[in-house]
């Protein structure tokens, strides 16, 4: 543009960091719909309810499954279901509060949303505008919520558990053989390859041209205790359950509401410019 760029409007900035660290975003990437109870399920009246670990950051959203028998299959929701509270039992997770039935057989009611923090690139603010002002609030965490499939694995051992049992029994060795034909001769047999023992290799890593080196004692076996450490320790700790709110409620308005100052103290801009341009990268 060759002419100056024109002043449009000025609006008064408001920071405000009440609910913090508790303010985060959270993100649903596979989601093709709102995050809400399907109308089925609502009709029974269930609820969303979410649960969380703190130590780890790691936070669920539980939703009910939508039950229509046009979308839904009764009978592979108590295969899934028994696999579920199989995999809860494992990763040593709180089972459900709600009893069954006597006699009635676990089911897959609901889809639980696991999250994954993402770090932060800089500085993350909500920021509204009313009534001619923006309102700014901090962001303390990032969070992608996607569906967890781990009680799947407990199918697949299953079934595989399944077809090694049956592999005798149900081997498919071809059609008899014709008598009127000569007998083959036997195959021969294959020679068992001797394999050697697994020993643990320690690696030592040097940098050409430079005499300092690293060394990365124990190799892979280090990084796999340390991953399985990080795995126990998650699933040691408890669940703290949360009640969800929907973004209608009164609590969730309420909530909003408290992200706008009511202070009108100005405050005072201690940085100039060119502290500014110097902290913005690639400028």
């Amino acid at each position: 543009m060759d002419a100056e760029d024109r002043l449009i409007g000025v609006l008064p900035v408001h920071f405000s960091n009440t609910l913090t660290p508790n303010v985060h975003i959270h993100q649903f990437p596979l989601l093709t719909r709102p995050l809400q109870v399907p109308p089925s399920a609502a009709a029974s009246g269930k609820r969303i309810k979410a649960r969380v670990k703190r130590g780890v950051r790691r936070l669920e959203v539980h939703v009910p499954v939508d039950t229509r028998p046009e979308v839904w299959n009764t009978e592979r929701s108590k295969d899934l279901g028994r696999a579920r509270v199989e995999d809860d039992k494992e990763k040593n997770q709180e089972l459900s509060k709600m009893k069954q039935r006597e006699g009635e057989e676990p089911r897959l009611t609901e889809v639980r949303l696991r999250s994954e923090q993402i770090p932060h690139v800089g500085a993350y603010v909500l920021g509204v505008v009313r009534d001619g002002r923006l309102y700014l609030h901090p962001i303390s965490e990032t969070h992608q919520l996607r569906p967890t499939l781990t009680y799947m694995d407990i199918l697949s051992r299953k079934s595989r558990r399944n077809r090694g049992a049956g592999s005798d029994d149900e081997s498919d060795d071809g059609p008899p053989p014709d008598p009127d034909e000569p007998t083959p001769a036997p195959a021969p047999k294959k020679e068992k390859k001797v394999v050697g023992e697994a020993k643990e290799v320690q690696v030592s890593v040097r940098k050409s041209g430079d005499d300092r080196s690293v060394q990365f004692q124990g190799g892979l076996t280090a990084v796999r205790r340390e991953m399985l450490t990080i795995i126990h320790n998650e699933e040691d700790e408890m669940w703290e359950d949360y009640e969800f709110c929907d973004g209608e409620t009164p609590e969730s308005n309420d909530t909003f509401e408290s992200i706008f100052s009511r202070n009108t103290e100005e405050l005072e801009c201690k940085t100039d410019m060119t502290t500014v341009l110097k902290e913005i990268h690639g400028v």
